[in-house]
């Protein structure tokens, strides 16, 4: 019988190997390679797991308390992560993120003291083609990490070694039993010299507001089963107080480490989340919610670096504490590599995905990033918007962005997708006005770009965006300095693809008022030709040699739990034409309003659990 005394001395007998098994996982590094002293002394954790009377979890008293996921897909390798503790519960303790020793080093005494019971795991991967042949797993990559409280219990490691563009299952199991995870399935990426036969399909997520809804969108997508890996464009968590039957935990704004974990931990333990997670490799970039709302370099809406803010909206906390919370918090749960981050705030990367395409994230909320609407200083912001100095990435990140288009285009790959945050295109409202907080806030950043894609020959571009909560879709066209044409396309450098959101607030009911709306949108708009906003949903963009098609979902209903799926419009982009393909969307879409076309709304819809199409509707879209 496997005993706590046999599992005690299998630890002490592992001392050599522990510190390197420590050193596996990687929620104990820095973020950033550029500031070491952000990661965790391994040694230090390792050294106080010897003490006399500190006894280890048996594995009966531990759970994989949030499921699995995968990310970050590269040709040889792929991020793992799980959580293994003995409650679901985050710790109390801040100390990672506390202290007088000099900034961001966390070998501190107390921090040697706050966990003597490191707990082990072993991961293994083997090809999917293994277990669907009923063959014996064979792992072609496996390993042991340690994890304990300092790093909420969480477990994120490097798969290596694996063969590019093939589905793998993986699982973890505590050390020395079988206490197992469920099994997950990943898939890595092309090489990038790959030619790519198939379409390569993204689905592309934003704005999942816990209290607001629920996460149909995440399972419809899971059970459908159509697409390679998963982009979420941000507000993967909510940073606000909502109450209702899914009340935010804790029933607070966030400030501290602790508040920011366990709203992670509340998240994930949403059952079509975790699904979503354990099935397909995820690449995720932040908005702005998953720190606070209305990000910049200098505060957020709520919260500036002022002493009337700081006592007014803070509770003694400042800019920075928050945002070294939010961002270890971050990396903490999700299953994201952790880049050379100059800042320990750069999230922003690139995937070269065959010679298909490249993927290039962006981070327009957070690094670096000139002031932006606050709800109290609009009026500034649209006197200073069009500012030759104001930038919405920063200037390190800026110029990266445009290498990256021109190395994209001369290694020859067909599409250029770009991860943005806020909607790239020019939007006017019912006043003629724009948005102060997304790129219409900084009209001179968005011109260089544009410039930058004309001036250099760059076609083939593809810009994805979330936090609206609605959908819109749009030519790409430098208006009033180069020509174009609404009824040809001709004078585009692209498209964009903006989503709604899995289930924060978007237009409000009936869907006939939610028409009329997206129809003043598009007559405010010449080069937006489609636009809705009061489904909940997801959209899968598939990309091949020829052409891109996307794909629009939404969910009649976020009130409940369903798996009602309800397609509501296709469009096309063929390579080489840099505009959305004539007659857009055929001429003929399911909601919203289509430049040109016409809407009949069917409501067949698809049940993604009995793959049956029924006339469905419901009378309430949100809890």
């Amino acid at each position: 019988m496997y005993s706590l005394t046999t599992w005690a001395l299998g630890l002490l007998v592992a001392v050599p190997q522990v510190s390197a098994s420590f050193d596996g996982n990687l929620n104990y590094h820095s973020p950033s390679k550029r500031h070491v002293n952000l990661g965790i002394d391994t040694r230090a954790v390792s050294r106080r797991s010897l003490k006399r009377g500190s006894v280890p979890y048996a594995p009966s008293d531990l759970n994989f308390t949030h499921g699995i996921s995968s990310g970050d897909p590269y040709p040889d390798s792929v991020i793992l992560w799980t959580r293994v503790a003995p409650s679901t519960s985050s710790d109390l303790s801040n100390v990672t993120v506390s202290g007088t020793v000099p900034l961001y080093n966390h070998d501190t005494e107390e921090y040697v003291k706050a966990d003597a019971n490191p707990i082990c795991v072993e991961w293994s991967v083997w090809e999917e083609a293994d277990t669907k042949a009923n063959a014996t797993r064979k792992a072609v990559s496996k390993g042991t990490a340690y994890t304990t409280s300092d790093i909420d219990f969480t477990v994120k490691v490097e798969a290596k070694g694996l063969k590019s563009f093939v589905v793998y299952n993986y699982q973890f199991t505590v050390c020395g039993s079988n206490n197992t995870s469920p099994v997950g399935r990943t898939k890595t990426s092309p090489a990038a010299d790959a030619n790519v036969v198939d379409d390569l399909k993204l689905a592309v997520f934003s704005c999942s507001n816990y209290p607001n809804g629920y996460f149909n969108a995440y399972g419809n997508a899971a059970r459908k089963d159509q697409h390679d890996y998963v982009v979420h464009l941000g507000d993967y968590i909510y940073e606000g107080s909502q109450a209702g039957p899914r009340a935010h935990n804790p029933p607070r704004n966030l400030f501290s480490l602790w508040d920011y974990r366990t709203r992670h931990g509340q998240y994930r333990s949403d059952p079509d989340l975790q699904l979503l997670a354990k099935q397909f490799a995820w690449i995720t970039t932040w908005d702005d919610h998953e720190q606070a709302n209305n990000g910049y370099r200098d505060g957020f809406s709520a919260l500036n670096n002022t002493e009337e803010s700081f006592r007014k909206d803070g509770p003694s906390i400042s800019v920075d504490q928050r945002k070294m919370n939010a961002v270890r918090a971050y990396f903490e749960w999700m299953p994201i590599r952790q880049v050379d981050m100059d800042d320990n705030l750069r999230i922003w990367r690139s995937f070269s995905l065959g010679n298909v395409l490249d993927l290039i994230i962006l981070d327009t909320r957070n690094y670096d990033r000139s002031i932006t609407g606050l709800g109290w200083n609009d009026h500034y912001i649209d006197l200073i918007r069009d500012d030759a100095s104001r930038s919405l990435m920063g200037s390190r990140q800026e110029n990266w962005f445009y290498r990256q288009l021109s190395s994209s285009a001369k290694r020859g790959a067909t599409w250029r997708v770009i991860g943005s945050q806020v909607v790239f295109s020019r939007i006017l409202d019912n006043n003629h006005a724009e948005s102060t907080d997304s790129w219409g806030g900084y009209i001179a950043n968005r011109n260089r770009t544009l410039q930058h894609l004309y001036d250099n020959n760059i076609g083939n571009n593809i810009f994805l965006a979330g936090d609206s909560h609605q959908n819109w879709v749009t030519d790409l066209a430098w208006l009033g300095n180069k020509a174009y044409d609404p009824s040809t396309g001709a004078g585009s450098v692209g498209v964009e693809f903006a989503g709604t959101a899995v289930s924060s607030g978007g237009i409000g009911g009936p869907i006939l008022k939610a028409r009329e709306e997206a129809k003043k949108n598009v007559d405010n708009n010449e080069e937006l030709h489609w636009q809705e906003g009061y489904y909940r949903g997801y959209f899968v963009l598939s990309l091949g040699s020829k052409q891109a098609t996307a794909q629009y979902f939404g969910s009649p209903s976020v009130a409940t739990r369903n798996s009602w799926d309800y397609p509501l419009a296709n469009f096309t982009v063929m390579a080489g034409e840099n505009h959305l393909s004539r007659p857009v969307a055929g001429g003929k879409v399911e909601a919203g309003y289509l430049r040109g076309g016409t809407t009949a709304q069917s409501n067949l819809t698809l049940n993604t659990d009995t793959k049956k199409w029924e006339v469905i509707g419901f009378e309430k879209m949100y809890i």
